[in-house]
């Protein structure tokens, strides 16, 4: 088995185009089932989930498994994303929330 040289948590729409360099015969059965999940519930590129990763992270002043978060379920509404922030049991000011949503908005 191969030893773990760095973690990092990483979004769907990311762990997609990972996945996509990989020959489909190659892979094994979970592989095979995560790859079809990861193709069907992508809502963006890899190059726009980064991009909307790093500004959530540097102007929202979130983790990355936050943004990551975020990046997988792109919320539309205050209220769907109040959904996830209150998981995150820190206060997060309605500013940051229309910030985030306008992001969300400019990359999706």
């Amino acid at each position: 088995m191969e030893e773990v040289k760095k973690k990092q948590p990483v979004s769907i729409p990311e762990v997609k185009e990972i996945m996509e360099k990989v020959d489909p015969e190659s892979m094994d059965q979970i592989q095979r089932w995560t790859y079809d999940y990861v193709t069907k519930f992508a809502k963006i590129d890899s190059k726009a989930g980064k991009k909307l990763k790093q500004q959530l992270v540097k102007e929202c002043n979130i983790t990355d498994e936050e943004a990551v978060e975020i990046v997988n379920n792109l919320p539309t509404t205050e209220a769907e994303l109040r959904a996830f922030t209150f998981g995150w049991k820190k206060l997060i000011l309605a500013e940051t929330l229309e910030k985030m949503l306008k992001l969300i908005k400019e990359n999706a």
